[in-house]
């Protein structure tokens, strides 16, 4: 019988992970088999625990054990392509939530069916977020989405370079970079 090994993940660094790694534990993973990050799960890359877990910590007869489907990754593919790498390895993967267990083949087509669930709500996020977007920007003037505002004041750039100073002082007199610099000189 091999070992628990839990993975918990939020997407970003104000979010707390204690909600999950306290089910994880809480389903019998010790804390010295605990892998946790602040990462996005649209992306594989740069999940450094993640990697180093599926690397180096888990071992033929173990079960990853995830509190839900989406805090392994958030697309289709990258949830088969870690099924497949734990499938390889011998290891099972069992999700508190959603009552997932691929050690049978029952939980391996609920697996699959809820991957592409869970990649579908994404996408559909994202259109619902860009349509917000776009008709926010469809107001022009009296949009509330303006955007970033300016943080380089363009008229202070001018004036320091009528008075002689060369780019690179006035980059360092106003913290900017040298390229601002040259942008807004060379800005008709």
């Amino acid at each position: 019988m091999g070992e628990l090994i839990g993975y918990a993940r939020v997407s970003s660094k104000g979010q707390d992970l204690t909600i999950q790694t306290d089910a994880l534990t809480g389903a019998g993973v010790h804390s010295d088999h605990l892998y946790s990050e602040k990462s996005s799960g649209t992306k594989r890359m740069g999940r450094a625990a993640l990697d180093d877990m599926l690397s180096r910590g888990i071992r033929k007869g173990d079960t990853v054990v995830v509190t839900r489907l989406d805090r392994l990754a958030r697309s289709t593919r990258d949830l088969h392509n870690i099924a497949h790498i734990l499938r390889e390895k011998g290891v099972g993967l069992r999700v508190l939530e959603q009552n997932i267990d691929t050690t049978t083949p029952e939980g391996r087509m609920f697996f699959t069916m809820l991957s592409a669930v869970a990649e579908f709500e994404t996408e559909i996020r994202k259109a619902r977020q860009r349509e917000g977007i776009d008709a926010a920007l469809a107001k022009g003037a009296e949009s509330p989405f303006k955007g970033r505002p300016a943080t380089i004041d363009a008229e202070k750039v001018v004036c320091l370079r009528k008075q002689g100073m060369t780019p690179t002082a006035i980059a360092t007199e106003l913290g900017i970079a040298r390229s601002s610099v040259y942008r807004y000189l060379e800005a008709p």
